[in-house]
Formats: structure tokens, sequence, C-alpha cells
């Protein structure tokens, strides 16, 4: 069945793939791999890259019990704690060099939004209460440096001056503030409030709920408007299909780990009409397309997209016991075995497929922004919900 295919792919590919790229002199783990399976062990390691390995391991130990990979988180922590963290200014840096030295030493929310997420499921993996108290220390450098009076700004030099938020802007666009940066820090302050059921936490959990439901989403078009200025007035036109059917579930998941039952309705309506949406107009032959910008689709497939999707038809169905959501998962997750998984000995996932099933060879196979967190994180939704499809 396909959970066991799923729990298949996370043991017997996924987790052996990223153990190999573990690195024992500098510490943390490699940070590139080229398309034609080249391992640079000099190229720089991303904060964003590591902060999901340790997640990753974390997660799979709490999943499967290997200590294995409770010693893999171990060693992903001890870099961001010895290297990645700024204990003079706060935050974290954005990219390291190999020898885990600051290679770039912008401060992003997002970033360090990550950070706290991993660091939070290390705690919640290992009991290792420094762990949590580092991630603390993260959240209230990001409640005291980074808000306005509308909201959260992302870009900032080591010393907290804004600067352009080129990092996650694309398209061409220059965005002040990005539902991509809202998104997780909801992912990251739910895995925060898991933790200890911090009431401070829970505040602000709610308030970028609130900012979701109340300007990021579109009721008209059950759509999730991307880029913004400071005032959060719209800036382009793009719809990113993958990035709403992952903002579905992990919505949904940050309502009901706050408990509070009257946010967890009004989010399982809107996320199911989101999910509804997406069915109907990005899944495209067995696989979600990546994109629309003004009124152009970006056809290709990304690994995260992908993942995201059936982790994100799985949750619809288990809100809505509409078989059709079901029919998508396995229709992606079929799409992913066929054509996302690289079947060459020693790779992991394509990060880009075109929509005539030609992998993009100009994208890394291990990257600042290619992890094993959101293939990772699907095998494991799947493997805890527990809904065959």
């Amino acid at each position: 069945m396909i959970i066991e295919e799923v729990k298949k792919e996370l043991t017997g590919h996924i987790i052996p793939f990223w153990n190999k790229l573990r690195d024992d002199e500098n510490g943390g783990f490699y940070g590139f791999m080229s398309y034609d399976l080249k391992l640079d062990k000099q190229a720089d390691k991303g904060v964003i890259l590591h902060a999901r390995i340790l997640w990753f391991y974390s997660k799979a130990y709490i999943t499967l019990g290997d200590k294995t990979l409770l010693d893999n988180a171990r060693h992903a922590y001890e870099f961001i704690k010895n290297h990645c963290i700024d204990y003079e200014y706060g935050g974290v840096y954005w990219m390291m060099n190999y020898k885990g030295e600051p290679a770039d030493t912008m401060k992003h929310t997002y970033n360090i939004a990550f950070a706290i997420y991993a660091l939070s499921c290390y705690y919640n993996a290992s009991g290792d209460k420094e762990a949590l108290e580092l991630a603390y220390k993260l959240f209230h450098d990001i409640e005291n440096n980074t808000l306005d009076e509308y909201g959260y700004r992302e870009a900032f030099d080591r010393q907290w001056n804004l600067v352009s938020n080129d990092a996650l802007s694309e398209n061409g666009l220059h965005a002040d503030k990005t539902m991509n940066a809202i998104l997780h820090l909801i992912e990251a302050y739910t895995e925060l409030y898991k933790a200890d059921h911090n009431e401070e936490v829970a505040k602000r959990l709610k308030f970028q709920l609130g900012q979701m439901r109340d300007i990021v989403y579109t009721p008209e078009t059950n759509a999730l408007k991307v880029f913004f200025d400071t005032k959060f007035d719209l800036v382009g036109d793009i719809h990113s299909f993958g990035h709403d059917i992952e903002a579905t579930w992990l919505m949904d998941l940050a309502c009901e780990t706050l408990g509070d039952e009257e946010l967890k309705k009004q989010f399982a309506e809107m996320d199911l009409k989101i999910s509804h949406n997406i069915q109907n107009i990005a899944l495209d032959n067995g696989a979600l397309n990546n994109e629309r910008e003004n009124d152009k689709i970006d056809k290709k497939r990304v690994w995260w997209v992908e993942a995201e999707s059936v982790v994100g038809f799985i949750n619809a169905y288990q809100h809505s016991g509409e078989k059709k959501f079901l029919e998508s998962a396995r229709s992606v997750w079929e799409y992913i075995k066929a054509e996302i998984i690289d079947k060459r000995e020693g790779s992991e996932w394509y990060a880009e497929v075109s929509y005539d099933h030609k992998p993009h060879d100009w994208k890394e196979i291990v990257g600042p922004w290619k992890c094993p967190y959101h293939n990772g994180r699907m095998c494991m939704e799947v493997i805890k919900r527990g809904v065959d499809f």
C-alpha cells in the first residue's frame, strides 16, 4: 500500500542519501551537490538548509525511533548552535562558509523562523532544554526587531537595519512583505507552542493566522496573495499553487495545536476552499503546476510543490471525507515516483522537471534551498496520518 511505499522511500532512499552528506571535519552537512552528482565539500553552507536538516532528523527520530537519526540531529544542532547563531546582535546568519564562518551576515525573518522550527522540534525529540532556550531567544529576536505597525518586516543587515528583501522576492518584483514569511512564522511558532504551550507564543501565532485570514486570503478567488509592500498593498499578480496547498495543512495544524475551536472551524472552512481551488485549477496531468504570473501558467513540476500537495490533499480529505482528494494525492504520488524521484545511484529527488518530463539539469540536487524538509516531511505526514490512498 501507499504508506509502505512512502515509508520505504523515507528509510531506504531519503535518509541514507542525507546521511552521506554529514561533514565530520568542519561540522554540519555539505552544502552543495550539482545535478551531475558532484559533491562540493568547500561550498558555502546555507543556514536555511541546516535548519531544515535539523528539523528533518529530529522529526524522523520522533517518527521512527532510530537513535542514529537523533545523532545526526545533534550533529546539525551543534553546527547551528556553535556557528549560525549571532550571539552579539541576535538572530541567525544567512550563509556560512564550509568551515562554519559567516559568509553572509544578513538577518531574515524567514530564516530565523526556520531556526525556531528546527530548534523546537529538536527539543521535542531530545528533551535538550538548551535548544528550547535558543528557540525562545530567536523568538524574542524576531518579536523585538522585525515588527512595524502593520506586521513583520523581513530583511535586515547584521545589526537589524532594513535592507532590500531580495531573498524572497522573485519574478522581477520587489516585496517588502511576503505570504511566504508569514506562513513559515506560523509553522515555526506552532512547533514552539507545542514544546511548552507558552501564552505569548500563542498570542503571536493567532496574530499571524489573523493576517493570513484577513489580509493574505482572497475570498473571491479562494487564493492567497503572495507579495506586498510595507502596508500590505499588493505587489504583482502571482498565484503560487504550491504555497497555497502547503498553507492549508500548516494553518489547520496551527489551529489544532492551539486547541482554539473557533479558529479551527474558521480555518477548516477556508482551507478546504483553497484546496478545492488548487485541485480545480492547478492539478494538471497528474501533478501540480508551479504558479501563475499574470495570465501565464508556469507548468514546471517542482519537488517541494508536489510533496506539499500530497499532504495538502490528504489533509483536505481528512476534513471533508471527499474521496476525490485522495485520488488527487495518489495521482501526485504516482507522478513523484515516476518523474521526481531520481533513479540514479547516489542521488535523491530532482529539484524541477519540465511539463514534458525532462529534469532541469541546471538545478542542483543539494543546495541552500534543496533539502530533505519537504519530501521527508511528506513521508512522515503520510505515515503519521495513517490514511492509505
